[in-house]
Order: structure tokens, then C-alpha cells, then sequence
């Protein structure tokens, strides 16, 4: 009888232990990494690639016309979790600098404007960031990006000051403060 209960115990607890494994497992699964709320600086500011590419209205969208205003550059796609996270916050930050002249380019790649519309549809507030479209990811790799998301910061002099390759929280004060002052130059 002893040893029957010692079996029957064991297996309690290891039930309790598959419980707990599995449990942790599902949260572990369920958590969200945080985002990043920094911005890397380069050493040497770089001038910002060719960028010409379509937009929503099919209209052709060319980077230059840009220059003397700080601008954002974001490759992005709606498959990549840590994109799609951060663009809330993103067109957030749009909207509360886009009337102090910060340009923000969200490029999409290699998916289609109904793709990209379907994703859009779903954010709340709607979107106001401008779409543009790199089907084929040459302009993202033209840039060096090398994962997505992938965002340049460009200063008014058309250089990249700034870059950050992963999921950001643009609401942070740290990245609201570089905007700031690159707007303030």
C-alpha cells in the first residue's frame, strides 16, 4: 500500500509539473517581445540612397523631392510581426511632427496595395502614413537593409543620421527628442 501511494504521488506530481511546463509554454508563447525605444546614430552620416518608387495612387514618389526636410524611410511588410506592431506608433509619430515638415515613407515590400490596404483597414486610427510599394525589394536592398522593419532617419541635408533595425515604440521620448531636434537644425 505504501508503494501505491508513492506511485500515485509521483505521478501527481508530474501531471503538476506537465501542467506547469505547459502553462508557461503557452504564456511564454503568447508574450510579445517589447519594442526597442532607441534610435542607433551613425558615426559618419551617409547620403540616403535613391528612393523612387509608386505609391497608393500609382503615383511615382521620388526621395529627392524631400531634401531640406527630415525624413523617415521604414521598410516594412504586413507578414513581419515586429512591423506591424510598431506601426501604430509610427504613424503616430507622423501625425505629430508631419505639420513641423517630417516626412515619413513607410515602403512596403514585396506585397500587394490589397494586401497592404487590408492591413490598413484594420488600424485604428486609420492610417495617414504614405505607402510606397518595392515589389521586387531592390530599393531595400539598395539601402542595406537588412531585416524589417528597418528605418533611416534622413536629415535636412539628405543625409542618414540615424537608423534602427527591429521593432520600435515611436511614441518613446527618446525618439521624439531626436525628431525634434533634427527638425529644430
Amino acid at each position: 500500500m505504501n508503494l501505491l501511494y508513492k506511485v500515485s504521488a509521483v505521478k501527481n506530481n508530474l501531471l503538476k509539473a506537465l501542467l506547469i511546463l505547459g502553462l508557461f509554454t503557452t504564456l511564454t508563447l503568447q508574450a510579445k517581445p517589447k519594442l526597442m525605444t532607441s534610435l542607433t546614430p551613425l558615426k559618419v552620416a551617409i547620403d540616403a540612397p535613391k528612393l523612387y518608387l509608386e505609391d497608393d495612387d500609382e503615383e511615382m514618389v521620388d526621395i529627392k523631392q524631400f531634401k531640406g526636410k527630415v525624413t523617415i524611410v521604414n521598410f516594412w511588410a504586413t507578414w513581419c510581426p515586429p512591423c506591424t506592431r510598431e506601426m501604430g506608433s509610427l504613424d503616430n509619430l507622423y501625425r505629430t511632427y508631419k505639420d513641423k515638415g517630417l516626412v515619413l515613407l513607410a515602403v512596403n515590400v514585396g506585397e500587394t496595395s490589397d494586401a497592404v490596404f487590408d492591413f490598413a483597414s484594420l488600424m485604428t486610427p486609420e492610417l495617414i502614413t504614405p505607402i510606397l510599394y518595392d515589389k521586387d525589394s531592390k530599393a531595400m536592398e539598395a539601402w542595406g537593409a537588412i531585416g524589417l522593419p528597418s528605418t533611416y532617419v534622413i536629415n535636412k541635408k539628405g543625409k542618414i543620421v540615424y537608423k534602427a533595425v527591429g521593432g520600435r515604440d515611436f511614441n518613446d521620448e527618446k525618439i521624439s527628442k531626436v525628431i525634434e531636434a533634427l527638425l529644430n537644425e
